[in-house]
């Protein structure tokens, strides 16, 4: 990941880490119940968490797997997500630092690896499928989660903004096509895949990265301004006073090591 890069992901997130331990949206719901089953059903000795964040799918795996690795890049983001671990009781799960980029871990290290709604953020996709390919056994899965990029391109450009000025630390999300030609050309064949809806409260979203109340307003107005077409492809939810809520679909994949 480019300096530049890393730098906003940590400011970012090491401010909010306590708030991705506690959010509701990130610690349980119908998407980490998939990928759990997955899990399970590959049988899940060794599995590495990249850009674990608060925890809870390494926390998840803990319950079936022999040992995990939670793997983060902000060292914030891995201490809150070690409290939380280790207050559940979890003794099976380690915590290392680093960019998903440049795995420190052998060939062949991991039965699973898990990447759960945070490829938005890296610089460089490509290279982060290479080393999970590499740090996965022959036959191993990467069971991956995250936003669903839209095929409308004006779509597309109203959320990427949208996205940017809560976060400056989001890059973009990809489109179903791309997520395959990434994996496709790492050497995974994707074995199964669905896409869910998750429901985002605007308050708690934008809350959860301290937007100031200026920055929130001029969100807020973007938003209203933006052609209703766009605002629908999300379900954006609005009264006279206030954004309310939206919808992003979420795009999960499993992903097999040939």
């Amino acid at each position: 990941m480019s300096d530049g890069q890393a730098r906003r992901v940590q400011e970012q997130f090491g401010a909010s880490a306590a708030a991705y331990v506690t959010s509701p949206l990130h610690a349980a719901g119908e998407d980490l119940d998939r990928l759990l089953a997955w899990g399970a059903a590959r049988r899940a000795e060794r599995v590495l968490d990249v850009a674990t964040g608060g925890g809870h799918t390494a926390l998840t795996f803990a319950g079936i797997a022999r040992r995990v690795v939670a793997y983060d890049l902000t060292e914030l983001m891995l201490a809150a997500a070690r409290g939380h671990v280790r207050a559940r009781g979890a003794a099976n799960v380690e915590f290392v630092a680093g960019d998903a980029g440049a795995l420190p871990f052998r060939d062949e290290s991991f039965d699973v690896v898990t990447c759960r709604t945070a490829a938005h953020h890296f610089a460089d996709v490509p290279a982060a499928v290479r080393q999970i390919h590499r740090v996965l056994r022959p036959g191993g899965s990467l069971l991956l989660q995250d936003i669903l990029g839209h095929d409308d391109a004006d779509a597309s450009a109203f959320i990427l903004e949208v996205e940017k000025r809560r976060d400056p630390s989001h890059v973009r999300s990809y489109r179903a096509t791309e997520w395959k030609a990434f994996l496709r050309a790492a050497g995974l064949t994707v074995m199964e895949d669905s896409v869910i809806w998750k429901l985002r409260e605007w308050s708690e979203w934008t809350g959860r990265m301290r937007m100031t109340v200026e920055a929130r307003r001029d969100l807020e107005d973007f938003v209203r301004r933006a052609p209703e077409r766009c605002r629908a492809a999300f379900e954006f939810r609005l009264t006279p006073d206030a954004v309310v809520s939206f919808n992003d679909r979420q795009v999960l994949i499993r992903a097999d090591r040939d």
